[in-house]
């Protein structure tokens, strides 16, 4: 069984993902540190040496070639912006949307540029999350509303879906 992870940034990918892995029993990867591992550079350098279309092209080949067993899989923000990607991990895995407010994601972003955030200049956190909800809704099997919630909250409710 895998898990994957989907959301905007600063949803709480990763640090969900690494605790659920914990409850389950499960094995945890991240795929930013994947392509930061494969390419020798952090996300944010990757963007600005090769264009958000290098970037986004280097994301898909790494989570396209993702082949893993009993783990779960936070991904970067951006990779449903591969159809190919997404339908790899789908094939692979259980999608869950962690589903973050938009003013809670505006409240914990800081510098999009250094995190590796892929937003086209002029745009805000605003337009970049109405740009992309609807297709973590389209890909997703589960969604997990995080509003209100505390990190063992999310966690918990996703433990008992895949318990």
């Amino acid at each position: 069984m895998n898990i994957v992870l989907i959301g905007m940034p600063t949803c709480g990918k990763s640090t969900v993902g690494v605790v659920l892995a914990k409850m389950l029993g499960l094995d945890f990867v991240d795929t930013d540190i994947l392509i930061q591992n494969k390419y020798g550079a952090k996300l944010n350098k990757l963007i600005e040496d090769n264009g958000t279309d290098g970037f986004l092209a280097m994301e898909e080949s790494v989570i396209s070639s993702v082949e893993l067993t009993d783990t779960v899989i936070a991904t970067g923000g951006s990779a449903v912006y591969s159809d190919k990607a997404i339908k790899h991990l789908k094939q692979i895995a259980k999608v869950v949307y962690l589903d973050v407010p938009l003013t809670d994601i505006e409240n914990r972003m800081t510098d999009l540029r250094e995190r590796g955030v892929i937003i086209e200049e002029g745009k805000t956190i605003g337009d970049l999350y109405l740009e992309r909800e609807p297709l973590y809704q389209k890909y997703a099997d589960f969604t997990v509303s995080e509003k209100g919630r505390s990190l063992e909250d999310t966690v918990e409710e996703l433990v008992k879906l895949f318990s």
